[in-house]
């Protein structure tokens, strides 16, 4: 049974553009790592995307913002090596992109030549309209996002819904059109009101992928860490979780340590052996230097 759309290999970016049109949804999940790189591959996953929120969900940060260039390239290496078939987005951190397109190419570069990630990733409009257009003339794929762009939370007023006037939500509109203009292939939509992200969907030619926008978008993302219940901080209201990993883990290393310290692990099946004669040997020997002849000759 396949969980996604079949195909040969890597998942082409082209690909995209044909499930919107058929009215197929879109699946995106974040991994950091190979076995969640490799599991969400297995699960047929259209696109895994190496988010900077690693800072926060396994880095213990609490933010995005002090995400480096070189800890996302290490999960990038490692997530790709995992995931074969989905697209692989790798998030540029912040101040990989702001200072100028160069800067932006430049790091860019190094996400799909020494990571091999498909793609990148861009928060914002504005001055990353220029930095899109770099990324696009040189040959390297970007995924836009806009609306709560955690890089600038600040900004925004924290980790809140964004476009909930009439002017902010135009301005919503018009940014996500800005963004297709410049050649970003899909668009992410964070903590947009759901009919203002309809409405943006509609527009497009390109693919949305909704964080907490609604149901009319293209396609869903959400984080691994919410999802699988790993998590535990301050989840966001759209992050719904469908299972309780970190429970069981923390159920699990409970019983280990009781088990260590009462006595009753390790057991028997979960030790080696050796022959009886060479056993009887090394016991009734005594090797040069060993700790018994040290205590011996002092």
């Amino acid at each position: 049974m396949t969980t996604g759309p079949e195909r040969d290999g890597k998942l082409p970016l082209t690909e995209l553009q044909e499930m919107t049109s058929r009215g197929d949804p879109i699946v995106m999940v974040t991994a950091y790592d190979f076995p969640s790189g490799r599991l969400a591959d297995a699960a047929g996953m259209d696109i895994v995307l190496v988010g900077d929120s690693a800072a926060m969900t396994i880095l213990g940060h609490s933010t995005t913002v002090p995400a480096t260039m070189e800890e996302m390239l290490m999960l990038t290496r490692a997530v790709t090596r995992g995931a074969r078939r989905p697209i692989v987005v790798a998030d540029m951190p912040f101040g990989s992109f702001q200072v100028s397109d160069e800067d932006a190419l430049r790091n860019a570069i190094r996400f799909v030549k020494d990571a091999a990630a498909d793609a990148v990733k861009l928060e914002g409009a504005g001055p990353s309209l220029s930095r899109v257009v770099a990324l696009v003339g040189a040959g390297i794929p970007v995924m836009g996002h806009i609306g709560l762009t955690p890089q600038s939370a600040t900004m925004l007023g924290g980790f809140r819904a964004q476009g909930r006037t009439a002017e902010k939500a135009r301005r919503l509109l018009d940014e996500a059109i800005a963004l297709e203009e410049a050649g970003c292939f899909a668009l992410v939509l964070e903590a947009v009101p759901a009919p203002v992200a309809a409405r943006i969907s509609e527009t497009l030619v390109i693919p949305t992928i909704g964080i907490g926008s609604g149901a009319e978008c293209d396609g869903q993302v959400l984080v691994l860490h919410d999802l699988l219940g790993l998590y535990e901080g301050r989840s966001p209201r759209f992050a719904k979780r469908y299972a309780d990993i970190g429970g069981d883990i923390r159920s699990a290393l409970e019983r280990f340590g009781a088990e260590v310290r009462s006595g009753a692990f390790p057991a028997e099946e979960h030790t080696y052996a050796m022959p009886e004669e060479e056993l009887e040997a090394f016991l009734n020997g005594s090797p040069s230097g060993s700790r018994a002849e040290s205590r011996t000759e002092t």
